[in-house]
């Protein structure tokens, strides 16, 4: 069978002798299972680029430049709230690493010691304003500077080390940036006042215990401001009729009420609250989730879910179901510039599941994600709100999320041109 040498006179002639039916349909099936099983057991990535969900068609421009041209922003909130945020991964830093990041309206520079001391500072030197992070090296506990090669420690910025002077200055230093490493994740601390950190990111322990493994991520742009996103959480109203209809009918809210998939419908039960003190910081979302198709309540598709905020940037979404087990997204929002934000869901997953349990859970929250996406990304922020008694918890949400803005937070002035700038 398969490749064989001729015999006769004709040597080195190779005859295909055809394999038997049956065996060929055997060999594809196996390949399309093992193919399958390897799709499935490789986590998910999956990353949308600026304007590619989120915005409707307009003729002649891009979805995000029409939806960007013609938004009023309204009067906002400060850019960026107190708080901790991600980062980066903490293994896209390996040691003797350094990587330039632009976040919080500033340009960082984040570097990773040969003993595995991550250090964050401004990226730009003090000296000329050479971009640490474009060429400088690491050396011991310090950046250097590929301009003229100061020494920066990473500890405290104050530099050590001016090759061609003889004496260092005292006031010659960079700023240093509060980080810590938390769940895979690298957490830098923002607060425009300067003061240390108030209150610490908890480790999420199945995951530091590797019981829960790691099956993918998601990652959008949104145009809009930090505190829409979580304000949602106390918009309970909104679940059912934006996250009502089925996922089969996806993210663009043109199609989402087509009669196609009218027969599935998801309901919600939705509870918000914030945390007494110590926590103040946090606060709590309960959803009870069910599905009915044909009118009839399919128990196998049953959700508890309990989504914690902790500060303005970092949600642990914990779900729980009765055969298919337990498993956390982790939700980060950064805010890059006043009115984009960086959102990254991880999903952490029992390792006794298969793969493609939690995946279709992200995939699914992705789809229910993005239909948020087009709210938030062409809508404008309403500093007073015309509210009904039923909606309540989103008044107290903004008393409660206020806690991370200071009277020196910066504001950012309406723009009368919208938001092309």
């Amino acid at each position: 069978n398969g490749w064989c040498g001729a015999a006769g006179p004709e040597r080195g002639v190779l005859l295909f002798l055809p394999l038997p039916v049956p065996l060929l349909l055997f060999l594809l099936l196996l390949l399309l299972l093992v193919l399958l099983l390897l799709g499935c057991s490789r986590p998910l990535a999956l990353r949308r680029g600026p304007g590619q969900v989120g915005y409707l068609p307009a003729p002649g421009l891009s979805r995000r430049q029409a939806a960007r041209r013609a938004r009023r922003p309204g009067a906002l909130p400060p850019a960026f709230p107190n708080g901790w945020y991600r980062l980066l991964d903490s293994a896209q830093l390996p040691r003797g690493a350094v990587r330039s990041l632009a976040l919080l309206g500033e340009q960082l520079a984040a570097f990773r010691t040969q003993d595995g001391q991550a250090y964050v500072v401004d990226a730009y030197c003090p000296h000329l304003g050479a971009n640490l992070a474009a060429g400088g090296r690491v050396m011991g506990s310090c950046i250097e500077c590929p301009f003229h090669s100061w020494q920066f420690q990473g500890e405290d910025g104050k530099c050590i080390s001016i090759p061609y002077a003889e004496k260092v200055p005292d006031f010659a230093r960079v700023r240093t940036w509060p980080s810590c490493k938390v769940n895979g994740m690298l957490l830098v601390w923002h607060h425009c006042e300067g003061i240390s950190p108030t209150w610490a990111v908890p480790e999420q322990r199945e995951i530091t215990t590797k019981e829960w493994v790691f099956r993918g991520q998601t990652e959008h742009l949104v145009d809009a401001h930090i505190q829409e996103i979580p304000e949602n959480a106390a918009d309970t109203a909104h679940l059912a009729f934006l996250h009502g209809p089925a996922i089969l009918g996806g993210s663009d809210l043109r199609y989402t009420r087509s009669k196609l998939w009218d027969f599935m419908k998801h309901i919600w039960k939705a509870e918000w609250r914030p945390e007494p003190e110590p926590n103040k910081h946090c606060s709590q979302l309960l959803v009870q989730h069910t599905t009915t198709i044909f009118g009839k309540h399919i128990s196998l598709m049953d959700l508890m879910a309990s989504a914690r905020q902790v500060g303005p940037g970092l949600v642990f979404l914990i779900f729980e179901h009765a055969f298919l087990g337990r498993g956390i997204i982790l939700q980060t929002v950064t805010p890059l510039e006043p009115l984009l934000q960086n959102v990254v869901h991880k999903i952490y997953y029992q390792k006794n599941m298969p793969a493609i349990i939690p995946k279709f859970i992200l995939r699914a929250e992705c789809i229910q994600f993005e239909r948020d996406i087009t709210i938030w990304n062409n809508k404008q922020y309403l500093p007073k709100l015309l509210l009904v008694r039923e909606d309540s918890s989103i008044q107290k949400h903004r008393r409660w999320y206020a806690q991370f803005y200071s009277e020196k937070s910066a504001r950012l002035l309406a723009q009368k041109e919208g938001l092309d700038w």
